[in-house]
């Protein structure tokens, strides 16, 4: 089957005073379908052309309300008990001393597998799951789901209001068919947490003090502190505000695929103790100017906390780009030094550039090595018919990338047109006066002139001589207003600047 991923959807932004409060609900985000920010709902499930099943809510806190739904028909095979449980996209945790923690405030999401031994006829079974508070195993809550495939993962959710704060349940599932049912899976234990971290991490960095203009280089060091909050497990950090969607994928018979967020070193970083604090070692994007970095906390039921940042400013730490001379000729190959800021090469030397041309025939991005000392060279023809430019940073061994060090030309390719019968700008000749027009270029290497008058005849080429000039005979057929627009083209087929030469005849 083709994969979906199941997004645990953050809850919808409350005003600063509430501190960015909210659980964690479900949302999916089939491939190929969309985003799931592009007019989603979370909550909602699916996995392709499944049968749609019916979820039966049936739980209360006391006595278990039903026994098993029987599906219409389950041929003659024997119910087996369901496989691969999670809780929440999250794995089941079997050991009664470390429960899964999982943030309940819109419910719990309980889920496995159903079987059956005969799958001849294409049968549905039914899920039952049952929970119950491990301090008290008689007030039981059942939510079952019916009419469901074998071997697909039966989802159904246990309600908020069964599951009280900072309680820890167990679970369990078994499948129903028929008269029959399947024995009961291994109890799954979970410890419900509807409580964010009430206050924001602190922030703080030796290096990038956030009141003075810091000289970049080296990467910004950073302590994140879970503010005095005691079941703050990690911390999630981005340079934008927006912190990035928390997720599962869902593989293969709809089975979810946990992975451990703070594998994710990107965005997250889990503390050195419960409630304890983490190190970060980040280089800012941009190489320079204002930056800030936002962070939040997690408790080990995923619920964050307010939002935090630390702003800081970079000075600027552009290389130098130098042409080998002062004003490199249209199309030549021309060879250009990069040099490093001084006091970034100090602090860790420059190993490679990154350089953007603009405005030439085949813009491009390459990188180029830098030499011990920091510095390279390369060879660049520029043949952008109205000029070029560089765009060109530095990368140190310590991964800082610096801001762009920007350098330009502007040529002018037009060609020059002259006329005694018919001066630019003048008036002469008259109709059926013939007249002839000089082309000449300004640039080298020229081939051949394409002409037209007044812009609705047609074009018409004519070949340069050995001095790449040429020049042509036009008598009007009228007098009047006129304008000869004419361009060059170079060996290689560049076609050069277009230039409007206008005149009236009398």
């Amino acid at each position: 089957m083709s994969q979906v991923q199941i997004l645990l959807c953050p809850p919808v932004e409350r005003p600063p005073t509430d501190h960015g409060r909210g659980s964690f609900a479900s949302g999916i985000d089939i491939k190929g379908a969309g985003r799931l920010a592009e007019g989603r709902r979370c909550g909602s499930r699916s996995f392709g052309a499944r049968p749609r099943a019916v979820l039966a809510s049936l739980g209360t806190l006391g006595l278990a309300l039903a026994a098993a739904t029987s599906p219409a028909s389950a041929a003659d095979g024997r119910p087996t008990t369901p496989t691969q449980l999670f809780n929440g996209y999250r794995h089941c945790s079997t050991d009664a001393n470390r429960p899964s923690y999982q943030s309940t405030r819109d419910g719990l999401i309980v889920e496995g597998i159903p079987g059956i031994t005969d799958t001849t006829g294409n049968p549905q079974v039914g899920v039952r799951y049952q929970a119950w508070p491990v301090t008290d195993p008689t007030r039981i809550t059942t939510v079952t789901r019916d009419r469901v495939q074998p071997g697909f993962e039966a989802p159904a959710t246990l309600p908020a209001g069964a599951l009280a704060d900072g309680q820890t349940y167990a679970w369990q599932a078994q499948t129903v068919a028929g008269g029959a049912a399947s024995d009961w899976s291994a109890p799954c234990y979970v410890t419900t947490d509807k409580t964010s971290p009430a206050d924001a991490p602190t922030i703080t960095s030796p290096n990038y003090l956030p009141d003075v203009w810091n000289k970049g280089g080296e990467p910004a060091e950073f302590t994140l502190g879970a503010g005095g909050v005691e079941d703050v497990e990690g911390f999630e950090f981005s340079w934008q505000q927006v912190m990035p969607v928390i997720g599962a994928n869902i593989g293969d018979h709809g089975i979810p695929q946990p992975v451990d967020r703070y594998s994710d070193t990107k965005y997250f970083k889990r503390a050195d103790a419960l409630g304890g604090s983490a190190m970060l070692r980040l280089v800012p994007p941009g190489g320079s100017g204002v930056q800030t970095l936002w962070v939040r906390s997690l408790d080990r039921a995923h619920n964050w906390s307010p939002i935090a940042s630390y702003t800081f400013r970079v000075s600027s730490t552009t290389p130098t780009v130098t042409p080998a001379v002062p004003k490199p000729e249209f199309g030549e190959p021309t060879t250009f030094t990069f040099r490093p800021d001084p006091e970034l090469q100090a602090k860790s030397p420059v190993v490679s550039y990154s350089v953007r041309t603009g405005g030439v025939q085949d813009e491009r991005t390459f990188e180029v090595a830098a030499g011990a000392d920091g510095t390279a060279t390369v060879d660049l023809a520029l043949d952008g018919i109205y000029g070029g430019d560089l765009q060109v940073t530095s990368k140190s061994a310590n991964g800082w990338v610096s801001d762009a060090a920007r350098w330009s030309i502007s040529y002018d390719t037009t060609s020059t047109v002259a006329s005694e019968a018919y001066p630019e700008n003048g008036s002469g000749g008259g109709a059926g006066v013939p007249g002839t027009f000089t082309f000449t270029p300004k640039v080298k290497d020229v081939v051949s002139y394409t002409y037209t008058f007044n812009n609705g005849d047609p074009e018409v080429t004519v070949p340069a001589d050995a001095h790449h000039a040429a020049s042509i005979d036009w008598t009007p057929a009228s007098d009047g207003w006129y304008d000869l627009t004419v361009y060059a083209t170079t060996r290689s087929g560049i076609q050069l600047a277009p230039y409007d030469y206008s005149f009236t005849v009398n």
